[in-house]
This record gives C-alpha cells, structure tokens and sequence, in this order.
C-alpha cells in the first residue's frame, strides 16, 4: 500500500508568480527530496478558494477545496514557506487553512491535520526575513493539531538570495534550510503518529 512512504506537501502562501517564498518552497521540496524524503510541491494559484463563509460551504465544500482536501489526507507533513504582511500571514494562507479544517463527510473539523507533521519557513526582501509571521503561523498550525517543528527558518534580503539555479547563495543559510528539511524527514521516518 506504500504507507512507509513519508510524503511532504510543500506550498507557500503567496500566488504571486514571482514570490520569493513560493522559490523557498519549491527550494525546499528539492531539498527533502535530496535528503530522503518525498515532497510534492503544489502552488496555491492552481488552487483557488473563495473566502471562507459557512453559506458557501452550506452550498457545498468547493472543488478546489476538496482537491487540497485529497492532497493533504495523502501526506503526512506539511512545508510551509509564509510570507510576512503587515507583520501576519497572508490571508491566502490562513483562508487555505480554514477551509481544510472544516469537517466534511466522515472526517471530522481538524481531523486533517491530526498527527501531521508541520515546518515552517519565511522569506522576505527587507532585513526581518518574515521572523514576525513565522511564530504566528507555527501557532496557527498547532491550533490545527499538527506537531510544529521549533526554529523555522528566516530568510532576510531574499531577493538576492537565489542563484540562478534557485539554491541560495549562503552556504550557512543553506545548511540550515538543509537541517530544517532533514529534521522534517528524520522526524517522519522516526515516529508514527
């Protein structure tokens, strides 16, 4: 049945084409591949969702709800890359996650998430690297019953952090995007939730 794969769903919170976190993201899911993990990357932009609102749902859970719905029951982790607005996570992040957290049919509200491992990382052009967000939505995710890995990565000026083959430029921030994703994987591989 192939349940002793480990997979990782890697997206980031942000449908901008060029947003530096969806580069951290797709970085990151290359990162767990290459560490032994299995990660598929997804962009939120093919996804989209309508605000949440219990009258829409009332009408029927979205089709594009119940796609994100199918790719989260099949994967046990979560690789988050939120960017910071105004000091909080986007909107389009939170609003992904309220609506994977409705009950629907037989899986009960959070039922999703429970188990399910989560880590963090943020991106951003100014000089914080989204460290004001990242807290919040390791928050966030716990309230939804994931385990949260601690120390998500900040990743400061990130729009001359990529080389052009999209790995970073900083050896040491990319050790420790590396550590990040190896903890995530070894963390998988060790417990069963």
């Amino acid at each position: 049945m192939g349940s002793s794969v480990k997979k990782v769903l890697v997206f980031a919170g942000s449908a901008r084409e060029a947003s530096l976190n969806k580069q951290l993201a797709k970085l990151a899911a290359k990162r767990i591949g290459a560490l032994g993990g299995v990660a598929t990357f997804i962009d939120l932009k093919d996804y989209p969702c309508p605000l949440f609102d219990e009258d829409i749902e009332a009408q029927g859970m979205p089709e594009n709800v119940l796609k994100l719905r199918e790719l989260l029951a099949d994967h046990q982790a979560v690789m988050i890359a939120s960017p910071e607005y105004n000091g909080f996570i986007t909107p389009l992040l939170k609003n992904t996650l309220d609506w994977l957290s409705r009950p629907y049919q037989d899986t009960p509200g959070l039922g999703l998430f429970a188990g399910k491992w989560a880590a963090l990382v943020g991106a951003s052009p100014g000089g914080l690297g989204g460290i004001r967000a990242l807290p919040l939505g390791q928050q966030l995710l716990a309230n939804l019953g994931l385990i949260v890995l601690p120390q998500p990565l900040s990743l400061p000026k990130a729009g001359s952090a990529f080389n052009d083959s999209g790995a970073l430029n900083d050896a040491a921030t990319g050790e420790k995007l590396d550590a990040l994703c190896q903890r995530l994987v070894d963390v998988m591989a060790n417990n069963h939730p």
